[in-house]
């Protein structure tokens, strides 16, 4: 596996956006708990870690979530998309190994494949509390959460 970091797809969603246009961060109706500071502060907290790496689900999800705005913004959002998905270092879950993952029921397809993937080498950055609980039970060093560097 690369190395580098995994993102969730919330912080995704801030990474395209803010990639296309900073001031798009407090138009997205998905983005409002961002900032253009968190912008800078994922994007600093890549370049340290390495690439961000992906999942198929968390791209699909990703995707659903920038779907959800207007157009013509819309159309470039997807533009941008696609050039971090042609960039990207994407690693495959089998549904099947999520689905078994301890967390599934409680977090769903999405996050028990971030969770199958994840290492002290490959760490997520991410948003949601309950997906980094659950990535730190596999080491100390699994997980950031980017919540916490918000408040910072």
């Amino acid at each position: 596996m690369p190395t580098g970091c995994f993102i969730d797809a919330n912080l995704f969603v801030l990474l395209v956006a803010g990639t296309m246009d900073r001031r798009l961060i407090s138009k997205h109706r998905r983005l409002r708990r961002f900032t253009v500071e968190d912008y800078d502060v994922l994007v600093d907290l890549i370049r340290q870690d390495g690439p961000a790496l992906v999942t198929p689900n968390t791209l699909t999800e990703a995707s659903n979530l920038l779907a959800q705005h207007k157009n013509p913004e819309r159309t470039r959002l997807f533009n941008v998309l696609r050039l971090f998905i042609e960039d990207s270092k994407e690693v495959v879950v089998a549904s099947v190994d999520a689905a078994r993952n301890n967390s599934f029921n409680r977090l769903g397809l999405t996050d028990a494949a971030l969770l199958e993937v994840v290492t002290t080498d490959t760490p997520l950055i991410t948003v949601d509390v309950k997906l980094y609980l659950a990535a730190l039970r596999k080491g100390p060093n699994t997980a950031v959460n980017f919540t916490y560097l918000q408040r910072l």
